[in-house]
């Protein structure tokens, strides 16, 4: 099979394990179903923008260059979310598309992918995000009003557990065990003051995620389609938005978002 199209963010599906399709325009397959097979990818040297727009040069997210410093979706709150204003009227490049997308319930979350991690999402957003980062177990730990309150919990709390994950660790390992109840009610009092009353106090549950991989890789290396235009491989797992080769090559899909690819099956 044959498909061109431009790579969008796996979608997924939170079965046992998660189902994940794969989007190309007007193409889409479900990727669980050729584990154990071979997949090539060439990358045909243009990428389509958020907008549109096919460039040949992309910034941070893939956006092309008007987008990167105009549009609100690139703008530097989106990564750090305790700088947004939305709430208090404030616009940084586009207040209406800021309100909507600020003024929403967000979940502060405690996963474990690589290790222990705090982390935040809109609350229509989970499990999903928490797929997207490969987390095998994941606890709610605050729902607020607005984003910019779950990012003020999240630089509070980034002081005793990492807000990041390691991509290598997620990929070559299974998560580590931890008790995430106990780090729940641990990290409750350093909540800052004015957020304690959004602490979830009955929700507990520990949800659990599984991960379609036949086998975890000893050592990983990642693909990246401007410095190697093309590769093949026996496709031997998922887990995040990375596909996972044989021989521990894998491929991170959401961070080639745009990118106009040929993928033989």
């Amino acid at each position: 099979m044959h498909f061109t199209g431009d790579l969008k963010k796996m979608t997924t599906e939170n079965t046992n394990p998660v189902r994940y399709i794969l989007d190309l325009e007007n193409d889409f397959f479900e990727l669980n179903k050729i584990i154990g097979k071979k997949i090539s990818i060439k990358y045909q040297h243009k990428v389509k923008c958020f907008c549109g727009k096919l460039v040949d040069k992309v910034y941070r997210q893939n956006f092309c260059y008007d987008c990167y410093y105009k549009l609100p979706q690139a703008s530097e709150s989106i990564m750090k979310p305790e700088l947004c204003k939305a709430h208090l009227g404030i616009e940084v490049r586009d207040l209406e598309w800021e309100k909507e997308f600020e003024l929403k319930p967000h979940i502060v979350y405690l996963a474990v992918s690589s290790g222990l991690k705090v982390g935040i999402t809109r609350k229509t957003q989970i499990p999903t995000r928490w797929i997207d980062q490969g987390a095998e177990y994941a606890i709610e730990f605050a729902e607020v009003p607005n984003r910019y309150l779950s990012g003020a919990i999240e630089v509070a709390l980034k002081q005793y557990v990492s807000d990041k994950t390691s991509w290598q660790k997620m990929l070559k390992n299974p998560s580590p065990e931890v008790d995430l109840l106990e780090w729940k009610n641990k990290l409750k009092e350093f909540m800052p003051e004015e957020t304690k009353q959004y602490f979830l106090t009955e929700r507990n549950e520990v949800h659990t995620i599984k991960f379609p991989i036949e086998k975890y890789p000893e050592k990983v290396k990642s693909v990246n389609l401007t410095k190697q235009d093309s590769f093949e491989g026996v496709l031997k797992g998922i887990k995040g938005q990375y596909l996972i080769f044989e021989g521990g090559m894998v491929f991170n899909v959401r961070s080639h978002e745009g990118y106009i690819v040929d993928i033989e099956l």
